[in-house]
């Protein structure tokens, strides 16, 4: 029996932590009776930090006249990837800020150049944040903007910019952001095309159980409609710097109790999205591996780079060795999958 909206919020507020737990884990082992655990290596190139949108939970952000601004130049995000390669990484997680000034022509002959020089790696970039601009300041429709970036090289979008998707907590924490029904629309606009993508949720600035049911029920209604999700990734706000914080002061991280809870509540709900990762970005190693036990089937990304999340002040790393150490750990097999969670390697079958 599917799991209400309703069922929901009382799962969140009121199921005790172990038993949502194994709820979760029953749910995973359900629709993935291989017992095999992925995880990709892949590097995340964040091509400027200049952005107008002014988000409050960011510390990453620049303007224009700041002194430590920047946009990439194509060489040295050739180098990255050239490294990326040389660890046999397959993705580029490509994102950045809402640039005031750059056009579909910057992104077209961005993608172009990439996917010529380097065509064993996925693109997998542009949240509906940045499209959705592209459009406005292109004067072209969201179509036409990932029609033409999908010839250009582009594979698939990642979720971010999803935050909470309620209006009520995007107006206090990023009022010039998109509305959630724009973000939902930029999604189903690149599934009808063919191009995948992944959902995302940043809880724990001032959203509540509410909010956060609205987000997955929308996440579910658009994948039931589309089928266009690859996966689902969770994390919270991590506040050191950033501009909410010093609003806010009384805003502190998420427990680790909270974002297990959050996770399994979202495996047990989103059961149209077959795969779920664990954010051990955020949440570091030991409970990036016990998100394995509470619904997570993947462990994400090696993540070569990562820069967002490091501004707030969080900074954890893993190697591929210590991913499959960690997979291996809790009884399960470890395999390295590319963007759209193909196996490419198993490890110690």
């Amino acid at each position: 029996m599917r799991l209400s909206k309703t069922a929901l919020l009382d799962y969140m507020a009121n199921k005790p932590l172990k038993e949502l737990g194994r709820m979760a884990l029953a749910k995973k082992q359900e629709l993935h009776p291989e017992n095999t655990t992925t995880f990709i290596v892949d590097r995340n190139i964040n091509y400027t930090n200049i952005c107008f949108v002014d988000c409050k939970f960011c510390a990453f952000k620049r303007t224009l006249k700041d002194k430590d601004a920047y946009v990439l130049d194509f060489d040295t995000i050739d180098r990255k990837i050239e490294e990326l390669i040389a660890i046999g990484g397959t993705q580029i997680l490509f994102q950045g800020g809402v640039h005031p000034q750059l056009k579909i022509d910057y992104y077209e002959n961005l993608v172009a150049h990439i996917a010529r020089k380097f065509p064993t790696i996925t693109i997998h970039g542009f949240s509906a944040v940045e499209i959705d601009y592209i459009a406005k300041i292109s004067r072209l429709s969201l179509q036409e903007v990932l029609e033409r970036l999908k010839v250009a090289g582009l594979s698939s979008i990642p979720g971010a910019g999803a935050e909470i998707l309620s209006d009520r907590v995007r107006a206090k924490i990023a009022p010039k952001k998109l509305s959630a029904d724009r973000w939902i629309e930029v999604h189903k606009e690149a599934h009808k095309l063919g191009i995948k993508s992944t959902a995302t949720m940043m809880f724990g600035t001032t959203d509540t159980n509410e909010d956060i049911a609205e987000h997955l029920e929308r996440v579910r209604n658009l994948q039931e409609e589309t089928g266009g999700f690859r996966a689902f990734i969770l994390w919270s706000f991590q506040p050191d710097f950033t501009p909410l914080q010093q609003e806010m002061p009384h805003i502190r991280k998420a427990s680790s109790n909270r974002y297990l809870r959050l996770l399994a509540c979202s495996r047990l709900f989103l059961d149209n999205v077959k795969n779920i990762q664990s954010s051990w970005v955020t949440q570091g190693a030991f409970i990036g591996q016990l998100a394995l036990l509470f619904g997570a089937n993947d462990l994400g990304s090696v993540m070569m780079e990562e820069n967002v999340v490091k501004a707030a002040g969080t900074s954890f790393c893993l190697n591929e060795q210590e991913m499959v150490h960690l997979i291996e750990d809790i009884g399960s097999k470890a395999a390295k999958r590319n963007t759209a969670y193909e196996i490419l390697k198993r490890y110690h079958v």
